[in-house]
């Protein structure tokens, strides 16, 4: 068991049957923050679906949140991701339905019960991110901003150890895009890991963190500069 909330040694990651990645070693402690970069199809989305379990690790060591992703059940995966909180790009939030309905639907699927209890952590994460006065709102009456901050919220729901957050300010302007970064640069203080890809360099610049890259098949750490 590894205190690390990610660990991978010698790990193979594979999309269908094309090695993608290989020999990858990282370890990510509690509330670090890195940035994870690399040019289009080098194999950024490809690590982060194998730490949610999208796609299987292979050979190697892979320990996520608790969890060894080499001898990990299909029926264990909710269990892992209810241990991470997972931002989009674009959102991904339900349309048809509120602020508040959006969160409480997650909490409703990852077994909360007691209405009390879910209006109550509904209202703890919209305080996190900034957003208390929007709970009734709909996604379309909200900023691009607003709704990222509601899909940060919606990932700090069930407390997680790590936040995944792939390209979440890809479409948001430089201004909403600083204030996304310092949100998870806060949570990341708070103590929960976060792992961040991004093409945005004028971001790393100006928030520097640890920086990993996928390039040519394998994954390099640095330090928190751009070569």
């Amino acid at each position: 068991m590894h205190d690390s909330v990610v660990y991978l040694s010698q790990l193979s990651i594979f999309q269908k049957n094309n090695l993608v990645l290989t020999n990858v070693n990282l370890t990510i402690d509690t509330g670090e923050f890195v940035y994870l970069i690399g040019k289009t199809g080098s194999g950024k989305s490809s690590l982060l679906k194998t730490l949610y379990a999208e796609l299987p690790a292979q050979d190697g060591q892979a320990n996520v949140a608790g969890f060894d992703l080499r001898k990990l059940k299909s029926k264990d995966i909710p269990y892992l991701r209810r241990k991470l909180g997972i931002v989009f790009q674009d959102f991904q939030l339900l349309s048809d339905r509120s602020v508040e309905d959006n969160l409480a639907f997650v909490l409703k699927a990852t077994g909360w019960k007691n209405k009390t209890d879910i209006i109550s952590r509904i209202m703890e994460v919209l305080d996190e991110v900034g957003l208390k006065g929007k709970r009734n709102k709909m996604p379309h009456q909200l900023s691009g901003g607003e709704q990222q901050r509601v899909s940060i919220a919606r990932a700090l729901l069930n407390k997680p150890l790590l936040i995944l957050a792939d390209e979440p300010t890809g479409n948001l302007d430089p201004e909403t895009s600083n204030d996304i970064m310092r949100l998870l640069i806060r949570i990341s203080e708070a103590g929960q890991a976060v792992l961040m890809a991004t093409h945005n360099y004028n971001l790393i610049h100006k928030f520097p963190a640890r920086i990993i890259k996928c390039e040519e098949g394998a994954v390099i750490s640095s330090s928190n500069q751009l070569d």
